[in-house]
């Protein structure tokens, strides 16, 4: 199927609703997410229902999951699969299938002390490093890797010239 292809209907997305995450433990996901954000999950429940092992390919599933808002208006679903043999990936950033969330900040140094003080291992140790290139030249930004490996980018805009 080529870019483009007008045989296609036009997408007509408006927004992007949620980005899942698979935990290991909702409770250690929670406890480095509410905290950094500032905020306490908009929901928490044992998800139980007979669509969801046919929409997510394990039957009879039950997941513990949780909404967290983002700021921007964006949902962090955060999921604890109830199910034998789950193992997590190697964390580098360079495997495929490796993904991030990026939450922009105003302060890149201080967040990136909140999230260290939450439990959050910095990927590189001497913490945030400016964008000296290209097209966000000035930023700052730092990864970080919270629960399960995954990796949170902590982006501050470049001054305004």
């Amino acid at each position: 199927m080529a870019d483009g292809d007008s045989s296609l209907p036009a997408l007509t997305a408006t927004r992007v609703h949620h980005i899942g995450m698979s935990v290991a433990s909702l409770d250690r996901a929670l406890a480095f997410w509410e905290p950094f954000l500032g905020a306490k999950a908009r929901w928490r429940m044992l998800l139980e229902r007979h669509y969801l092992g046919r929409h997510v390919g394990y039957p009879g599933v039950k997941i513990d999951a949780a909404f967290v808002d983002l700021p921007g208006g964006a949902i962090l679903e955060l999921l604890d699969y109830r199910v034998e043999g789950k193992r997590q990936g190697d964390e580098g950033t360079a495997n495929p299938g490796n993904v991030h969330i990026c939450i922009n900040v105003e302060d890149t140094r201080s967040a990136w002390k909140r999230a260290v003080a939450l439990g959050a291992r910095a990927v590189v140790p001497d913490g945030p490093v400016e964008v000296d290139a290209g097209p966000n030249k000035g930023a700052v930004v730092a990864y970080l890797r919270v629960h399960d490996g995954i990796t949170l980018e902590l982006y501050q805009p470049a001054p305004k010239a």
